[in-house]
């Protein structure tokens, strides 16, 4: 595994909007969450050991913090000629096994990944009400084989602080995992 870092998207960015398919067909862009107090874009895929390490909590975030007024979509942008775990059928099957109540969107194009910089999976951003980065960081301390508990910590702080109005701290830990997986000659020149 080997372990790469989120690029930290300036704060304030407005949210890059898309509109792309999720697991199902059904089309999703960031204006549909127009009355929602914030939005997380959540960058995961099936097969990386870091984000099903977290995807049970995940999971279980997004389904608490959505009766608060968080919306989630989480995308996956990875090659699936390369890696085909991350296809859209494999996406439904991993949908319904944890019980998503938020979208998960497939970005064939790669376009929505390097919109927002992603680099990672996974790599978190979430906005506020008005649709400006106000995190891009870590969900929380925990990674395979270390022995702390999948909490979302990190997480929490930032989305309960947007939830209450308040400032959300600046000191913020970027998010770890595998690298995205590029189309060949599709590669950002940042990846």
């Amino acid at each position: 595994m080997a372990l790469k870092q989120s690029r930290m998207l300036a704060l304030g960015t407005p949210v890059p909007e898309f509109t792309l398919p999720d697991a199902f067909g059904k089309m999703h862009s960031p204006s549909q969450y127009a009355d929602s107090l914030a939005l997380l874009v959540a960058f995961i895929c099936n097969h990386c050991p870091y984000v099903q390490h977290i995807l049970e909590g995940l999971a279980s975030f997004a389904n608490e913090y959505q009766a608060r007024g968080l919306s989630t979509v989480a995308i996956s942008s990875n090659d699936v000629e390369a890696y085909p775990q991350d296809g859209p059928a494999e996406m439904a099957r991993v949908a319904k096994k944890y019980g998503f109540t938020f979208p998960y969107l497939y970005d064939e194009s790669q376009a929505v990944a390097k919109a927002y910089q992603a680099v990672c999976t996974p790599d978190l951003f979430l906005f506020n009400g008005d649709r400006r980065l106000v995190y891009r960081g870590q969900f929380d301390g925990s990674r395979p084989g270390k022995k702390l508990p999948v909490t979302g910590a990190d997480l929490r702080t930032a989305v309960d602080a947007v939830l209450k109005g308040a400032p959300v701290p600046a000191n913020q830990i970027p998010s770890a995992g595998c690298s995205l997986k590029w189309k060949r000659g599709n590669e950002p020149d940042w990846a």
